[in-house]
């Protein structure tokens, strides 16, 4: 997967996640977990896109660090929905699986940016 379509993938994903967070119920906690949601899933396309602007290696890894966080992060807050029973399973499926997907391919990423830098 090259950069551009990494970009629009993890944009879609913060929509996908907007989408999702605007229809949640209008509960405390599911306000606070939404919150919390849209933070980190928006977050994954905006870190990725510094990522691809830095300065060096080593500055590219550590920013692709954050993206890898901020999309593991995301699965926990869409875990807590799922579980606190606030979404059904079906409903959070395909952005879980998104999620973890995606924190795959920086994980992936980030250790190859290592390797390079140690060759």
């Amino acid at each position: 997967m090259n950069t551009i379509e990494l970009k629009n993938r993890t944009k879609h994903f913060g929509l996908r996640i907007i989408n999702l967070v605007n229809h949640l119920p209008n509960t405390q906690v599911a306000n606070v977990l939404g919150n919390q949601l849209l933070r980190s899933g928006t977050s994954v396309g905006a870190n990725y896109r510094s990522a691809c602007r830095a300065k060096s290696s080593k500055d590219f890894i550590n920013k692709l660090k954050t993206v890898e966080e901020e999309s593991d992060e995301c699965l926990f807050w869409l875990e807590l929905l799922e579980e606190a029973n606030i979404l059904k399973p079906i409903q959070l499926a395909e952005l879980k699986k998104e999620a973890n997907e995606l924190t795959a391919i920086f994980v992936s990423s980030i250790n190859s940016a290592k390797r390079n830098l140690n060759d």
